[in-house]
């Protein structure tokens, strides 16, 4: 099976570490994991500026992988890009990464599902909908481990959902 094109959301002051380990796991294709340099020049533009870009990266890919943390359900871009993701009829999929070792070696706790404050068109909220993968583990390599033996399921499965939300 060929790796799909995602698009990774996550609370980037926060999180950019435990994405990182997640991104350059090897399962997803290339062009999915825009450098961190990418994000640090259009950050500080404007609102429009900082829409375009994530609407330029969102157009080329077919699942957003919403990287859980303890913060990320109340950030403005992530819900911006989940909306996005929606409007496109894109896959959608949350996997959580608190458990995984920050860049000091700690994990942190569980964040909120950020998709409970998305709405579909009818009313209806999106986590209702839309599954969210919690890796068993309390270890973090033991996670790290889980996460990419499947999260090239968990896009699967999330492209295959797509219409029924």
């Amino acid at each position: 099976m060929a790796k799909r094109q995602v698009f990774f959301s996550f609370h980037y002051a926060k999180d950019a570490w435990r994405a990182a380990q997640v991104k350059n796991m090897g399962i997803v294709d290339n062009s999915s994991t825009w450098s961190a340099n990418d994000w640090e020049e259009v950050r500080y533009k404007s609102d429009s500026k900082i829409k375009e870009w994530i609407d330029n990266q969102m157009a080329m890919r077919s699942c957003i992988v919403v990287l859980i943390g303890r913060d990320t359900s109340m950030r403005k871009w992530v819900k911006y890009e989940i909306e996005k993701a929606y409007e496109l009829g894109k896959g959608i999929v949350g996997v959580y990464i608190h458990k995984l070792k920050d860049a000091d070696g700690n994990q942190t706790t569980q964040g909120a599902n950020p998709f409970y404050s998305v709405y579909t068109t009818d009313g209806h909220r999106l986590s209702n909908y839309v599954e969210c993968y919690n890796p068993p583990h309390l270890t973090s390599t033991y996670v790290y481990d889980d996460i990419k033996n499947n999260l090239p399921d968990y896009i699967e499965r999330a492209i295959n959902n797509k219409g029924t939300y």
